[in-house]
């Protein structure tokens, strides 16, 4: 018999309540949908979510996918096994209807939960495999186009290809030296480190997930190679959200308290780790606690797992290098050991690590956006300096849904994906709602201004609280939007806001207006 958890059973209540209240209704069995017409871009988890969200509320979509079916959930469909969440899953509900069984679901939970998304919504019948979309055209009726007619005509776009792409795997002087193995950390399925040296290039998540591999293969010696300095916070939702309840998106004059409690109570002798030039609200942070899933040693649901990368590093399991790549040997990585608060390519001690396997924990390439129309990449307002990061200035009818952002704190898969897609199509629903170009520019201009003092400008950090206060200003601000409010946040009752339309139709049939598709 499963022992009973209260936590976990606090948290399906609670997952049920959302899924009863907040999930729409998925279409009955060949139901005929209503304009707008959404053509979606991708079948990952925001794909997938964006094109349930539209056809539970009664509009149409097709969704194009590049891969084929073994592609469906994205980047997830094509990580290691032993993959999983480094946030708890109650910040990655990207969908009402999700139910989670563990706080930190491994790869196989996060793409059965896609695929079940995909196939209660019958997104089945609306996905086309194998269509790479290479152009997004307006015709002279302002419907989009995808690659060619054959495919329809759209009245709205959403570009869902997310920021993981195809592994990167950076040329490094003298790789072809090397004698032992090169491998990228999300090809880690069937491999082992047993008995090995170990060498992981990068400092990234991707570096968490192929530590974690390593120690758990029983690897002789481990160093992580890191070039950057990146904070590492706890794997704990408290933590996630205290951090990301930052309503302004960037350091501030009390960024200084998070900084030190992380440095006196997280790092405590390893204070030499953290970030001396860089605030924490400035980039990305790691999260401390393994991706991967011991499969020797079965961890229960809401446990956290067996150790963190601080642990490690004083259990003496693996050491992590501050410096620069200089070259591969036979025998491993010639390397520029920086000291603490050295910038990159700054002075060092130029050093020989000397490995016998070698994971690239280099990331991903960020997929290109290069389909959309040429005119939403021009300066100053390219991505992701676009209407609420997501809605290029010169077309209202496109959103770039998780395409767009650099670093965040919270996270990309939780209700703002909802929030979007209900956003686009109250805009494509209510003329009256619809955001001109040049106030979608001065609200940029505006962001601008208020994070004048953010290192890497307006847009390429933000925390979920800035992002909310986005939409909150968005609906705010046009009170022809105040109608669709609870819809917005909630996706709740669109008949009421729908009638109102109706009947502002008449009166702008009656002026000769364009009437909306309600």
């Amino acid at each position: 018999m499963a022992e009973f958890h209260p936590i976990m059973w606090v948290y399906q209540l609670i997952q049920w309540i959302l899924d009863s209240l907040l999930s729409p209704s998925p279409p009955r069995p060949n139901a005929t949908l209503s304009r707008p017409r959404i053509a979606i871009i991708g079948a990952g988890l925001t794909g997938v979510s964006a094109a349930a969200h539209c056809v539970g509320h009664g509009f149409d979509v097709t969704i194009f996918e590049a891969g084929g079916p073994e592609n469906l959930g994205g980047i997830w469909s094509r990580v290691n096994n032993t993959s999983g969440l480094q946030i708890h899953s109650i910040m990655y509900r990207f969908h009402p209807s999700v139910h989670w069984t563990r706080g930190y679901p491994d790869r196989k939970q996060i793409v059965s939960q896609i695929t079940q998304l995909w196939k209660r919504y019958a997104l089945d019948e609306r996905t086309k495999f194998k269509t790479r979309v290479t152009s997004v055209v307006q015709d002279k009726q302002g419907r989009w186009i995808i690659n060619d007619p054959s495919n329809g005509r759209f009245d709205g776009v959403m570009a869902a290809v997310g920021t993981c792409g195809e592994p990167k795997m950076p040329h490094i002087p003298g790789q072809e030296k090397f004698k032992g193995d090169i491998i990228h950390s999300s090809r880690l399925d069937g491999k082992s480190a047993k008995g090995k040296k170990v060498l992981v290039i990068g400092g990234g998540a991707s570096a968490v997930e192929a530590l974690e591999f390593v120690v758990h293969t029983d690897a002789a010696e481990t160093n992580v190679l890191a070039r950057s300095d990146k904070w590492i916070i706890p794997r704990n939702p408290l933590v996630d959200i205290v951090l990301a309840l930052n309503i302004f998106g960037e350091e501030t004059i009390f960024s200084w308290i998070p900084e030190s409690l992380l440095r006196l109570f997280f790092y405590r002798d390893l204070k030499d780790l953290a970030p001396t030039k860089k605030g924490i609200f400035t980039d990305t942070p790691m999260v401390s606690c393994p991706t991967q899933i011991d499969q020797r040693h079965k961890v229960t649901d809401m446990m956290e797992v067996n150790s963190d990368i601080f642990q490690m590093i004083r259990s003496g399991k693996a050491k992590w290098l501050r410096g620069d790549i200089i070259s591969f040997t036979e025998t491993g990585i010639k390397f520029n050991h920086r000291a603490t608060g050295v910038p990159k390519n700054g002075p060092g001690h130029e050093i020989v690590v000397e490995g016998d396997m070698v994971i690239m924990a280099t990331g991903y390439q960020r997929p290109s956006l290069s389909f959309l129309p040429d005119d939403v990449f021009q300066d100053p307002y390219q991505p992701p300096n676009w209407y609420l990061q997501t809605f290029p200035p010169e077309h209202m009818s496109i959103c770039a849904n998780n395409c767009t952002y650099l670093n965040a704190i919270g996270t990309v898969g939780n209700y703002h994906i909802g929030i979007y897609t209900r956003l686009l199509l109250m805009f494509l629903v209510d003329p009256l709602t619809r955001p001109q170009e040049y106030w979608m520019k001065r609200w940029i201009d505006m962001t601008r201004l208020l994070k004048s003092k953010a290192p890497g400008g307006a847009f390429d950090f933000f925390t979920y609280a800035e992002l909310i206060y986005w939409f909150v200003f968005c609906v705010a601000i046009n009170p022809f939007r105040w109608k669709w409010a609870v819809f917005v946040f909630f996706g709740i009752g669109t008949t009421m806001p729908l009638k109102v339309v109706q009947k502002e139709d008449r009166i702008r049939n009656g002026l000769g207006m364009r009437q909306s598709f309600a």
